[in-house]
């Protein structure tokens, strides 16, 4: 996919809370996120608003004092674009709408934007357009905000009304018409894949922009899209890979994300089916990532939702190229330094101890990658000896060479 050209790029400010349940920092963590989901979108954020409170406002999520402050940053530098952290109730929508006469998305809306953006095959958009016409159903009312502006609510509560309602009756059609359409290709993709045969079938799992589909690639010699943004894999890739002389079937599945809208759980259900269904899960963290734990935890819980947590998994941390700690030496006025961890350190960390097989590597400079690639070949050879018990002759591991 082309790179959008600077100008292109709209002009936009975030909002986040600090709250009870949201400390200072894990905010900083939501909205480095959410600053890197409003560029994949197509936007440069140029501030972002915070404000401590113990619990978002009802009427605008922020207080009046802050809404305020944004409504005067965002005349005083031309900026159309305000985006919050969290999802908005309809009425919030409307109501800063009305305040600050900018376009308003919330971190569902925006989310919903990109994989709009990012869907490439029939089935991807299909299942995007429900997830975003159950978002607009509740939220129709505030598209006729501009008619009470222009020309007040007496004379035309009624024709506004019915048009409302008609929109909503043409929207609550067109969801169950997705619903079926979906449920139609769902039965033929669960063909699909019992038609695979009896090969072990392992997937790709982890938080979105981990690498997934750059070792995606170098594991199956093919061409996945891969990109440094959030949600470059929409559509459901299957591979067949062989390691030693051992073949079977690599998944790579769409990335999870922390707040994930309800609406894309549900719409990607078959997409999930793949995780569901396979034998075995490749769980792809970036290790050099700052929340990479809580990442691991926000993977794990999807995986406990969708019945997939007891299945065999190996932990691939990867990125290891790009993660290094500050050195900071005895003497307080020598400047610190990057310093890179190796493997051997590497295997003495806490990440290691996991009660999955663990291994780490760069899926960009292949470092490490013959140990993995024993790894998955002797948790397949498994799955496998125990599916076909007599026909384990065949398969012996040996060493691939690396390409240069």
């Amino acid at each position: 996919m082309l790179e959008k050209k600077e100008h292109a790029y709209e002009k936009a400010v975030l909002v986040g809370l600090i709250t009870k349940d949201q400390d200072e920092e894990k905010l900083r963590e939501y909205m480095d996120e959410l600053e890197f989901l409003a560029y994949t979108a197509g936007a440069t954020v140029e501030k972002r608003f915070t404000q401590k409170m113990s619990q978002p406002d009802s009427r605008t999520f922020v207080g009046s004092g802050k809404a305020e402050e944004i409504r005067n940053y965002t005349t005083e530098h031309e900026i159309g674009t305000v985006i919050f952290d969290d999802e908005l109730s309809p009425s919030q929508l409307k109501n800063l709408e009305r305040e600050l006469e900018v376009k308003i998305l919330d971190r569902t809306n925006l989310i919903l934007d990109i994989f709009a953006q990012r869907a490439q095959t029939s089935y991807a958009r299909t299942q995007v357009e429900l997830a975003q016409y159950e978002y607009l159903l509740p939220r129709l009312t505030r598209m006729w905000t501009h008619l009470e502006r222009q020309r007040g609510g007496i004379g035309m509560r009624g024709p506004g009304e019915t048009e409302i309602e008609t929109d909503r009756r043409i929207i609550r059609d067109r969801i169950s018409l997705l619903k079926e359409k979906l449920k139609t290709i769902d039965k033929q993709m669960s063909t699909q894949r019992q038609n695979r045969g009896k090969m072990v079938r392992a997937a790709l799992v982890g938080y979105t922009n981990v690498g997934k589909s750059t070792l995606m690639n170098s594991l199956s010699k093919s061409e996945v899209f891969a990109e440094n943004k959030l949600f470059a894999t929409l559509d459901t890739t299957v591979r067949k890979v062989v390691i030693g002389n051992l073949p079977f079937l690599l998944t790579d599945t769409v990335g999870f994300i922390r707040k994930l809208p309800t609406q894309l759980v549900e719409s990607f259900k078959s997409t999930l089916d793949e995780v569901r269904e396979a034998d075995l899960l490749i769980h792809v963290v970036d290790i050099s990532h700052e929340s990479f734990e809580d990442h691991i935890d926000s993977v794990n819980q999807i995986l406990m939702e969708i019945n997939a947590q007891q299945k065999p998994m190996i932990m691939v941390f990867n990125k290891i190229d790009a993660f290094a700690y500050e050195k900071k030496d005895e003497d307080d006025l020598t400047p610190s330094t990057r310093k890179n961890i190796s493997l051997d350190e590497w295997k003495k960390t806490w990440m290691a101890k996991s009660k999955h097989p663990t291994v780490f590597i760069s899926a960009l400079t292949k470092e490490n990658f013959p140990e993995m690639k024993k790894m998955i070949y002797d948790e397949v050879h498994k799955i496998h000896i125990s599916r076909f018990p007599y026909n384990d002759f065949l398969f012996e591991y040996f060493e691939e060479e690396e390409e240069a």
